[in-house]
């Protein structure tokens, strides 16, 4: 196998620098991809052949987490938060880029990385945090897909909660025998969700493209405007999904010399523009959705999506309501999956150990299954899952903008001066976020 083919069991050494400690970080792939093949194909085949992995971190960028902050955001402030939907989006293009630029400069994930370079202590506490925060994304996307099940089918939501961990297995399992059918399965299930909120954005009336102008400047509404902005950031900038695409873009395809890296690493930022922004797109129109239909309606429990789909229903027709929980069932689906890969990647690449993916996933699941056992509040979990997500945020961001700006780890591909000065703001404006809300809970 030539040194730019994708390899099974876990890639070469980096383009520069040391080389890295293999450790198992996560699912295998199969199959094979040579630059020099592509060379041969046409123009569309090439490029799409290099996209996808910034869509499968997309998936995780519409689960029904950000359905909830969303809609609960567009119908208590209408179009208010837009801006905070647009500015989270922004972030999350750039962040994931530096995550896929990470696994194809080094062959390593950054949990892998951070193994192999920082004591064991930091390690555990980077480690436990993500497992938490896995726990937490866990509660979104089965409570989502659960409920969607519930919504279309009327199948009740414990058993809707054990369907969706059989889906999620079933899509490791296709990742396991190709990683292109694992994103293509993904990449459908989020093309549904959009075509899903496309539909509910012009069939919801008449929206106000004013509206949404006004909304792009940045003002906090009163109220729970703050805790709505951190859950939206929470649910858009995903710890889960950074850690998984430098793992993915890792296993794929291994450039031979600085050229190829660099070509890679074009597509790569065309595959993070496209598959990010179609997600901040799609985020945008969950908003307007909600700030159309619900706006000026009293919806007692506006995050409840079962209150959601009674009240589209009335105000926009059966069809409108179908259309909703299909797309919140693809979502949690699609999701579902995803964090089931992005968890196996966080446990082997800091720990190495390699726990049976049944154990892990049914302890990761327990949480989730409970909540939908116990009858829970389940538009308020959904919301405070995802404000315990951008506390996660930090513990991922400060070691992937220490190591992209190391030379000695990133070789060619080094971050330049500004791209360390952007992330690096974008983190202070996370933690910031987090601590006015720590303040505001505590003060209030």
């Amino acid at each position: 196998m030539t040194s730019t083919q994708v390899r099974a069991g876990g890639p070469p050494p980096p383009i520069a620098g040391p080389a890295p400690t293999r450790s198992a970080g996560g699912p295998e792939h199969t199959g094979a991809i040579t630059l020099s093949s592509l060379a041969r194909a046409n123009r569309v085949r090439r490029s799409v052949a290099l996209l996808g992995p910034a869509f499968v971190a997309a998936a995780a960028y519409v689960d029904p987490g950000n359905i909830a902050t969303n809609v609960a955001a567009g119908a208590r402030h209408g179009y208010l938060l837009v801006w905070v939907v647009a500015a989270a989006s922004a972030m999350a293009v750039l962040v994931q880029y530096l995550s896929s630029k990470a696994g194809l400069a080094t062959g390593q994930s950054l949990p892998e990385l951070c193994r192999d370079r920082y004591g064991r202590g930091t390690n555990l506490v980077l480690w436990v945090q993500a497992e938490l925060v896995a726990i937490a994304t866990d509660i979104a996307e089965f409570v989502g897909a659960a409920l969607g099940l519930h919504l279309v089918f009327g199948m009740s939501l414990l058993p809707a909660g054990v369907v969706t961990g059989v889906v999620a297995f079933a899509l490791l399992g296709l990742q396991r025998r190709g990683y292109r059918r694992f994103e293509i399965a993904v990449i459908a299930m989020l093309a549904l969700v959009a075509a899903g909120f496309g539909y509910l954005f012009l069939a919801g009336g008449h929206p106000s493209y004013g509206g949404v102008a006004s909304g792009l400047i940045p003002r906090l509404p009163g109220g729970d405007g703050l805790t709505l902005a951190v859950g939206i950031v929470g649910a858009t900038v995903m710890p889960h999904a950074i850690y998984l695409h430098s793992a993915m873009q890792s296993r794929r395809i291994r450039p031979a010399d600085d050229a190829e890296a660099r070509t890679l690493l074009r597509f790569n930022r065309f595959d993070c523009i496209a598959g990010l922004g179609a997600a901040g797109i799609v985020n945008v129109a969950m908003l307007c959705v909600a700030a159309e239909i619900f706006a000026g309606h009293h919806v007692n429990g506006l995050g409840d999506f079962t209150t959601a789909h009674a009240e589209l229903t009335r105000l926009a027709g059966g069809s409108a309501a179908l259309v909703f929980g299909v797309a919140l069932m693809a979502s949690g689906f699609a999701s579902s999956g995803v964090g089931t890969y992005a968890g196996q990647v966080v446990m082997a690449g800091f720990t190495g150990w390699r726990i049976p993916l049944l154990v892990r996933r049914a302890v990761t699941m327990a949480p989730a299954l409970l909540v939908l056992g116990i009858g829970a509040n389940l538009g308020a979990v959904l919301v405070a899952s995802q404000v315990a997500l951008c506390f996660g945020i930090p513990f991922a961001l400060v070691p992937l903008v220490r190591l992209t700006r190391n030379r000695a780890v990133m070789g060619e591909l080094v971050n330049r001066a500004a791209t360390t000065a952007a992330v690096v703001a974008i983190t202070v404006v996370i933690c910031a976020l987090d601590a006015a809300l720590v303040y505001t809970t505590v003060a209030g």
